[in-house]
C-alpha cells in the first residue's frame, strides 16, 4: 500500500508525540521508542518534520 506524505505529516502534527507517524511508515522500533519517550522529549519530534518525506519515500519502494 503506497503511503501518503500528508497523511504522514498530518499525523506527525496531531499525534507525532506518540510517534504514530512512525508506525504509519513502517518504522514500528522506533514509533515505540517515540511512544515511550514522548516524541524523545520533543526533540525527535521536531527533527522528524524534515524526516517524514524520507520515510514515506522508503516505506514506497
Amino acid at each position: 500500500m503506497k503511503r501518503s506524505i500528508l497523511v504522514a505529516y498530518i499525523l506527525w502534527f496531531f499525534l507525532g508525540y506518540f510517534g504514530v507517524h512512525r508506525f504509519y511508515c513502517g518504522k514500528y522500533i522506533t514509533g515505540i521508542i517515540w511512544f515511550c519517550t514522548g516524541g524523545v522529549f520533543g526533540i525527535g519530534w521536531l527533527i522528524d518534520v524534515f524526516l517524514v518525506p524520507f520515510m514515506v519515500l522508503q516505506d514506497n519502494e
